[in-house]
């Protein structure tokens, strides 16, 4: 499965979402949303906000699900 390098995050606060590029080599910790300035931090268990917020997880978390 080849992995994905976009996707959605959705803002719990006020629902804004965003296609982002994703980092392959690390974990993203800190997302500010563009609409709201809220700063997003992983939920607890989750690597990163991709992971947390987005439609896709983030890559390393991809590779080490295949």
């Amino acid at each position: 499965m080849e992995v994905q390098l976009k996707s959605e995050i959705t803002c719990p606060k006020c629902e804004h979402k965003k296609v982002e590029d994703m980092p392959t080599n690390t974990c993203q910790f800190f997302y500010e949303c563009e609409n709201c300035k809220t700063v997003l931090k992983p939920k607890n268990g989750d690597c990163c906000v991709y992971c947390s917020y987005g439609t896709v997880p983030c890559p390393p978390i991809q590779e080490n699900k295949s």
